[in-house]
């Protein structure tokens, strides 16, 4: 039975593709940028906001300057309007509260920034104790680093071998193989299933509830 499982937030735990996109696509109107369709998003996001805007703004445009412009006006949009369409997974809540009856620490570790991340949490898994709560964090490298595995681990004194680390991209199954710990894809995220075997994590899933019996094993 493992000690700690560790969730991605966006793709993961929660649908949060609608809002990214709509803030994003607000941001890049606002600075004369076009825009793009939703679904587009699924493969611009998992790498930070300032990767995600670099990925949507047009390719000769692509610079630090235009980046933090971007950024500019995403925050505080997105920060009044992240919650607009975001949804838990199905099954989701329901996994985190047996997970946690049964005395499991849970932490989430996420490449949104930190504000972000926290907030969400707070408000859609207002019932769980998460033992950490990770976003990107100034001076702390983005996953796939593993630092913020790292980090988690220090405030659990849990060791490697007792953690699940839960995802829906080859971010955080790279991010899983950097930290040496057990990796568990799941296939509702943004990413499609092919790019998780490609990092061939030891278990990949199909709905919530199974993660239980992987953590239970």
């Amino acid at each position: 039975m493992k000690k700690l499982v560790i969730f991605d937030l966006d793709g993961t735990l929660l649908n949060t593709i609608a809002d990214l996109a709509q803030s994003t696509n607000y941001a890049l109107a606002a600075l004369g940028y076009p825009t793009h369709e939703e679904k587009e998003y699924n493969f611009m996001v998992g790498n930070g906001i300032n990767k995600l805007f670099e990925r949507a703004l047009p390719e000769e445009s692509r610079t630090e300057e235009n980046v933090l412009r971007v950024r500019k006006e995403f925050v505080p949009y997105y920060d009044q309007h992240n919650a607009d369409k975001s949804r838990p997974y199905p099954g989701i809540t329901e996994l985190l509260n047996e997970l946690q009856a049964k005395g499991l620490q849970l932490a989430v570790a996420s490449n949104k920034y930190q504000a972000a991340t926290e907030k969400l949490i707070a408000h859609y898994f207002p019932n769980i104790r998460f033992t950490a709560v990770f976003g990107q964090r100034e001076g702390v490298n983005v996953k796939p680093d593993p630092t913020v595995v790292y980090d988690i681990l220090e405030i659990t004194q849990i060791t490697k071998e007792d953690v699940l680390y839960v995802g829906d991209s080859g971010v955080d199954m790279q991010t899983a193989i950097n930290a040496e710990v057990t990796s568990c894809g799941v296939t509702w995220g943004f990413r499609p299933r092919a790019e998780l075997e490609t990092f061939h994590p030891k278990y990949i899933v199909d709905k919530a509830k199974d993660i239980a019996a992987i953590a239970f094993e």
